[in-house]
């Protein structure tokens, strides 16, 4: 048992490491390919050579950490396999279809193009190029939607049916899997904040420049540009941000009571603005959840249901399946303890089924079906041994999500100030106080993307599939210290990539601020 516990801890670690990794490269990606594609866009109409050259600098940026996203990328996706194999054979009909697809379809979409956009310069006609441009910014997004899509469907399983006789998952409704209103939200959320993580890189990088007093209108032109679209991407991030609270209200609100640290829940609920956990709070004891908190009054049930008065239930609320109604009603639904008796017996079920199909009794399948999809709902708490291992990490959670949203609100401060200041108050580009806030912004922006990843995974644990299946579950048939060894591997691989990639980026950037982007025909 306890080689088991160290293997699903490790293998969690490992899959956390790569995939936070990973998600330093994909935002750039995301929305750098959307700022190369307008830059080029405003090449095309001016014919203008200075625009050319700024295009090409950012270009050459969105190449270094294209190819190294890829990487990492390919290497998460191998993972399944390795460590999640028991995961990858229960689901794998219904969660390899979008990373299929994604594969076929969007990522050779964007290694046939990018080949025209970097290397097609003079090979094709301008038109034909800036096309290949915009379709290699869609293609990104493109992928970014199918693994979205993989990754929701673990938030919110639908669109399948377990089939006992293959003892798998398998899908059945194609449409509700991809639409799945976690799934577009969670997309939209994911590309825009990439537009903002972008804008603020421009932005930053751009700020250097004229620091250093190099190429000052090369720096705010592009300071416009990444406004822009950093502007428009925090404001649909903020929306579709909205929107993904309400799903997890609604599917995942043990995640949400996490995100907030609330363990009494009422109507009415505040939201906490600031605060500090109390380390020594758990479900079972009746200590204060905090030791300093600023609340907004009404504000998370707001947040949740877009109903200021509606009730939100809390750590506690949920494990004893416990809920009101706005009047101060109690009403009871299923408590956690139901639902891992529930569980079993799904699981009571499916070996029934195992054995009578084994002795070709129909009658007693037919029975043991019916049972097992009767009780399937709660599949996954059948492998808990208490009710207390459905509570992800509350203290994680609660400040991954805290600081996302922190530094969100600055975010969108800071894109309408570099707009104004670009469009309507060049001279402000000149004080040293802006420049240095443009460029420390850049790392700021790294730690909110990171922020929100962490509140989206770890928020939903111990579930690898919601309420379906749970991670210790789901892990391979390997010794714990093949995944150490494998881990610390991977630690040091991708360190060289991110160094590597720093090190190839400073040396772009300070090359292109020694170049001449002053040749213009404008």
């Amino acid at each position: 048992m306890n080689d088991l516990i160290n293997v699903v801890d490790w293998s969690r670690g490992q899959f956390a490491l790569t995939a936070m990794y990973h998600w330093l490269f994909v935002p750039l990606t995301l929305g750098l390919s959307v700022i190369v594609a307008v830059m080029e866009t405003i090449y095309y109409r001016t014919r203008s050579e200075r625009w050319l050259a700024i295009t090409k600098f950012w270009m050459t940026l969105f190449g270094v950490n294209f190819a190294i996203g890829v990487a990492t990328g390919i290497i998460l996706e191998f993972e399944f396999g390795s460590n999640w194999s028991n995961y990858s054979w229960f689901v794998g009909d219904i969660f390899g279809a979008p990373l299929a697809i994604e594969g076929l379809l969007a990522f050779f979409m964007e290694s046939t193009f990018i080949a025209v956009m970097f290397f097609g310069w003079k090979k094709v006609s301008p038109g034909f190029h800036l096309t290949a441009t915009w379709l290699t910014a869609a293609g990104a997004s493109i992928s970014a939607l199918w693994i979205l899509v993989a990754n929701a469907w673990m938030q919110y399983p639908v669109g399948m049916k377990f089939d006992p006789e293959q003892m798998r998952n398998v899908m059945d409704n194609f449409g509700a899997v991809v639409f799945s209103p976690v799934a577009i939200h969670k997309f939209l959320h994911a590309v825009f904040s990439g537009w903002t993580l972008a804008g603020v890189f421009v932005i930053g990088v751009s700020c250097w420049f004229l620091l250093r007093k190099r190429n000052a209108d090369m720096a705010r032109s592009s300071i416009k540009v990444g406004g822009c679209i950093g502007l428009a991407g925090i404001i649909m991030t903020l929306w579709s941000g909205d929107g993904s609270a309400v799903d997890v209200a609604r599917v995942q609100p043990m995640k949400l009571a996490a995100m907030e640290g609330l363990y009494e829940g009422s109507c009415g609920q505040k939201i906490i603005a600031f605060g500090i956990l109390n380390p020594d709070k758990t479900p079972q004891n009746d200590e204060d959840p905090y030791l300093l908190d600023i609340s907004i009054p009404y504000g998370l049930s707001f947040l949740a249901t877009h109903n200021p008065h509606a009730f939100v239930p809390g750590i506690n609320d949920l494990i004893n399946g416990v809920a009101l109604t706005e009047a101060g009603d109690t009403v009871r639904t299923m408590s956690f303890a139901e639902r891992i008796a529930q569980g079993r017996r799904a699981h009571e079920a499916l070996r029934a089924f195992d054995s009578a199909s084994a002795q070709g009794d129909t009658v007693a399948m037919n029975r043991a079906s019916a049972e097992l999809h009767e009780n399937y709902a709660s599949f996954g708490y059948g492998y808990l041994e208490s009710p207390y291992e459905a509570v992800p990490p509350v203290d994680i959670t609660f400040y991954a999500f805290h600081t996302m949203v922190l530094i969100g609100g600055y975010l969108f401060l800071f894109m309408i100030l570099a707009v104004w200041a670009a469009c309507k108050r060049p001279g402000w580009l000149k004080n040293k106080l802006v420049i240095w806030i443009g460029m420390l912004t850049v790392p700021l922006v790294w730690v909110c993307s990171e922020a929100g990843w962490v509140t989206a995974e770890v928020g939903r644990q111990p579930w690898i599939i919601q309420d379906i299946m749970p991670c210790k579950a789901a892990v391979s048939d390997i010794s714990a210290g093949d995944v150490q060894l494998t881990f610390w591997m991977f630690a040091a691989v991708f360190t060289a990539f991110l160094a590597a990639e720093v090190c190839i980026m400073l040396r772009c950037i300070s090359r292109g601020s020694k170049k001449d982007y002053s040749s213009s025909n404008d």
